[in-house]
């Protein structure tokens, strides 16, 4: 026992003083002892690790849950990276782009309106566009089944093994789809001359005026009416569609002003044909993929349901049907003034708790076709006419909730004005070009063709004139108010005057304190000359929206071989793709064109747009531009069809002349925004439709 215990401390072991206390020994190669001492060595440290692995292989339960777990992991990763991804064959890379990014602009510029890295020599002093054999220059125009989105679509149908009969449908689209690009590629081939492509120019806005919208925080007015109201309440919009039009944006800028407002906002799409997808992520704009059982509950438990368009009766039937008093929290903003979409929405037109229209005069008509189909309305119609948004009211110089110290209204004119200069600059535009734009979808019922013909008429054509002679001062003698425009719509006059201009090069002569009227409608027009020296200017006329959705391709092709048989027309054409940055568009132009045809436009927001950047309206004499525009006031009015191209090129050739008339024009029309167009405008109305069709907390 001593000889034991002189050994030192390292001999006296816990478990041997333990089992030595407790008058009981323990053998040192029983189990206990083995227990007890296991963590006194590394041997034995190394025993006790391979131990707990092995008491993991014996615990099978652990390790397949493990495996398991792993594996939907992996499957799930799997799916995720095949469904999201744009090309399969990346897939394995995974080097496929993700849904949800987004791009600038800029970058899909040619998307639409593609060119070789080669650029396109427009010569105007001989005439003629010079194109290379190498160089190709395509139109790709509102066609299905194109683009990210069908291959989504197919996608979408693999993974849900829809019926085989859709594969046959798609097949089919995508064919016509097919047929219809080839066409329109072979009569580009042929019509070589057809203007130029330019902008967008997102990126010099960014760049000129220090600001983008991306950075903006929102411009909720938090103190208004408005925003108490919607403020923690639940909404739902419909949209029929997201093309770069008037609709959608009206109602997606109505969405973003809910978010900033503290709403909680549901979209419901009808159709995803547009661009307009990203700017809704962009903007956080949650939108409901399912558009029948999904979107009906949505709208079930909604303080209020706002309908975007007449193309949403389909939607608005269907959620009745569903949820027959749903009807009582549906408020319709229709947007259209054509009968074809009264008599798609007639059915429905009474089961909604209100209507909103835009216009007095499309307010009257749709009341009329309800009294003739003996379609009795819930309640009195509501009249929102669309508004400048803050983000064109901040470029424009006008003080909005955007203004900062740094950037007041002030700064903003004076940016505006760099902004000019470096958009037609990049142009190609000289200080006496004046440059006439037409920003709207490409087909027959905005009526860029007859835009065209009416500009070939000012720039080729004589003015009439009476026998008068120029004066050695280059005075200009009064007109003789003779030749009445033969056959035109409503029995408007037009009523000629002489003007001192050579056909070929439009070279213009001005004097001091002349005036020539002109009599329209029984109204007169005063024409303001400058004292400048005598100048030549050229006319361009810049049109879009090159790539829009709801751009129709056989009409492309007829502006397109018009262009072809007119070869001096189109070195003065110029082009620009569809999108949502259009401030550098305004700034550059001096005249804006609504040429709507029909029944005209049913309000027209870039009309009001183009007033705020102090640009005179051309319009025609229908619809809601004869609301906006005040003759011989903010613009000139003209008759629709084929009789007022030559009242549209006689009103180009007084602007042409009339640098004086065109900023004066312009300062009323700024006038008339601020007086009735901006957006507090437009939400101070959007206020007596809340408080009766919103539904009470």
């Amino acid at each position: 026992m001593e000889e034991r215990l002189s050994k030192g401390p390292s001999s006296l072991r816990q478990g041997s003083l333990k089992s030595s206390l407790s008058g009981r020994s323990t053998p040192k190669g029983s189990p206990t002892y083995r227990r007890l001492n296991s963590s006194r060595t590394p041997r034995r440290e190394a025993r006790s690790g391979a131990g707990g692995i092995q008491w993991f292989r014996s615990n099978r339960v652990v390790y397949w849950l493990l495996l398991i777990t792993l594996w939907a992991y992996l499957g799930f990763y799997v799916q995720s990276r095949w469904a999201h991804g744009h090309k399969k064959e990346e897939f394995l890379g995974f080097n496929g782009d993700p849904r949800d990014k987004l791009v600038d602009a800029e970058q899909n510029t040619r998307r639409d309106l593609l060119t070789d890295d080669s650029l396109v020599a427009v010569n105007n002093i001989t005439n003629k566009t010079q194109v290379h054999v190498d160089r190709k220059i395509d139109v790709i125009l509102a066609k299905k089944g194109n683009g990210f989105t069908s291959r989504k679509k197919r996608s979408k149908r693999r993974r849900r093994n829809l019926p085989k009969v859709r594969d046959k449908l798609k097949a089919k689209t995508n064919t016509e789809s097919g047929d219809a690009e080839g066409q329109e590629l072979e009569i580009l081939q042929k019509n070589s001359t057809f203007g130029l492509l330019v902008g967008p120019f997102g990126s010099l806005e960014d760049r000129v005026l220090e600001w983008s919208p991306e950075k903006r925080s929102g411009t909720c007015d938090r103190k208004g009416d408005f925003a108490r109201l919607v403020w923690s309440r639940r909404l739902v919009l419909v949209f029929h569609e997201l093309s770069m039009t008037g609709a959608p944006i009206s109602m997606m800028e109505l969405a973003t002003e809910l978010l900033s407002c503290g709403a909680t906002v549901s979209a419901v799409v009808l159709s995803k044909k547009g661009g307009l997808m990203s700017e809704l992520a962009r903007r956080r704009i949650k939108v409901i993929e399912d558009r029948a059982d999904l979107s009906f509950k949505t709208a079930m438990k909604a303080d209020l349901v706002i309908a975007g368009s007449a193309v949403c009766a389909s939607w608005i039937d269907q959620y009745i049907a569903h949820f027959p008093a749903g009807g009582s929290q549906i408020a319709w903003w229709i947007m259209e003034n054509r009968r074809e979409y009264f008599d798609r929405s007639k059915l429905v037109l009474h089961r909604v708790k209100m209507l909103i229209f835009l216009s007095e005069l499309q307010s009257k008509q749709w009341l009329t076709w309800c009294q003739e189909e003996n379609i009795k309305l819930r309640s009195q119609p509501a009249l929102v006419p669309l508004a400048v948004n803050d983000e064109l009211a901040f470029v424009a110089g006008f003080p909005c909730s955007l203004n900062t110290p740094s950037a007041s209204s002030v700064k903003m004119l004076e940016k505006r004005q760099l902004l000019r200069d470096a958009a037609r600059k990049e142009m190609g535009l000289t200080d006496n070009d004046m440059l006439v734009i037409s920003l709207s979808s490409i087909n027959a019922g905005k009526g860029q063709l007859f835009l065209l013909e009416s500009a070939d008429l000012a720039m080729n054509e004589d003015p009439l004139q009476t026998g008068s002679e120029v004066k050695k001062s280059l005075d200009i003698q009064q007109d003789q108010p003779s030749l009445s425009v033969k056959h035109h719509l409503r029995g408007l006059h037009q009523k000629s005057r002489n003007l001192d201009v050579s056909s070929t090069n439009l070279r213009l002569f001005t004097s001091v304190n002349t005036t020539n009227a002109v009599s329209i409608n029984g109204t007169h027009r005063r024409k303001i000359y400058d004292s400048k020296v005598a100048q030549e200017q050229a006319l361009k006329i810049l049109i879009g929206s090159v790539g829009s959705k709801s751009n129709k391709i056989p009409y492309v092709k007829e502006i397109l071989s018009f262009l072809s048989q007119h070869a001096k027309l189109s070195e003065s054409v110029l082009w620009t793709p569809a999108t949502t940055r259009v401030a550098s568009l305004y700034s550059a132009a001096d005249v804006y064109v609504m040429n709507s045809q029909g029944l005209g436009e049913t309000f027209g927001r870039v009309t009001v747009e183009a007033m705020a950047f102090g640009l005179p309206v051309l319009g025609t004499d229908g619809g809601g531009t004869k609301e906006i525009v005040e003759h011989n006031v903010t613009g000139l009015l003209h008759p629709m069809g084929h009789p007022g191209t030559r009242v549209l090129a006689e009103n180009l050739r007084f602007l042409l002349k009339n640098p004086n008339a065109r900023k004066q024009m312009g300062m009323e029309g700024r006038k008339m925004v601020e007086r009735k167009y901006l957006k507090r405008h437009m939400y101070k109305r959007f206020v007596e439709v809340l408080t009766k069709c919103m539904r009470s907390k």
